[in-house]
């Protein structure tokens, strides 16, 4: 067995078992194929160099199953200054369930003093968080480490967890920055959840991530609020931190329904 969130095989991606999300046994969590796509635009041949990524929106077309995928990407609008990219996760047979489509800017020599307070601090004495611990392979606690700052999983409100990737995103492989963040940003409904896990599901078909530098290290924090509304829609957001300060925001959509 490889332990790692995916392989490589024969053109294909194959998500092991660490990519496995809450919802559906059968089905990953949101931050590994948000990762590997991710991957993909990184090794475009085709992408300016000198260009940096501001945006990306992931839309989870349907849960991204378990086994072999086939992942592309292309430049969609090259430019200079703006580039647009798009990238798709598909099955075997040409289902597609995850696509992403990422702008990239012109880097510039502007920047102003930074208004935010620091992340909290102290990773290290903090104890990680033992979630969905049914001696099953996920992709929480065995593909990413949760390491909760303020608040609780399971409990409602506002909260702040600290994430990093304990397998390779892919075997043989060390993930790059923008892989680690966008692995983590998609946990602000899980964490900040204003309803019981046991009575609802609130789950997200889609995830943006703003990036306002790459981050350094690897931890990734994440300050989250969600907000439900009437008709089972919802809000749930985040801003992003590294250990040294704040590198973005992430917002998902919530589908709200009980169980």
């Amino acid at each position: 067995m490889t332990n790692a969130i995916y392989e490589q095989r024969d053109g294909f991606v194959h998500a092991t078992g660490f990519s496995r999300g809450p919802w559906d046994p059968n089905a990953q969590h949101g931050g590994a194929p948000a990762a590997i796509l991710m991957r993909a635009i990184e090794r475009l041949e085709d992408a300016d160099a000198s260009l940096q990524l501001a945006r990306v929106t992931y839309e989870l077309l349907r849960p991204a199953p378990l086994g072999d995928l086939y992942v592309s990407a292309a430049v969609v609008r090259p430019g200079r200054k703006v580039q647009l990219i798009e990238a798709s996760l598909a099955t075997p047979d040409g289902v597609e369930v995850v696509k992403a489509r990422a702008l990239r800017v012109a880097r510039a020599p502007v920047s102003t003093e930074p208004l935010d307070l620091p992340a909290p601090g102290g990773i290290e004495q903090l104890t990680e968080d033992t979630i969905f611990s049914n001696g099953s392979e996920m992709y929480v606690n065995g593909g990413i480490e949760v390491r909760m700052a303020r608040g609780h999983f399971y409990e409602r409100g506002p909260a702040f967890a600290w994430f990093r990737l304990k397998l390779p995103l892919i075997a043989g492989e060390q993930p790059s920055a923008l892989q680690r963040l966008v692995a983590a940003a998609d946990f602000p409904n899980g964490i900040s959840s204003e309803l019981s896990w046991d009575e609802y599901v609130f789950i997200n078909p889609d995830l943006t991530v703003y990036v306002e530098r790459e981050p350094r290290g690897e931890w990734i924090g994440l300050d989250a609020q969600t907000r439900v509304v009437q008709n089972g829609v919802g809000v749930a957001q985040a801003v992003l931190y590294d250990a040294e300060g704040r590198v973005g925001r992430s917002l998902q959509s919530l589908y709200v329904a009980r169980r």
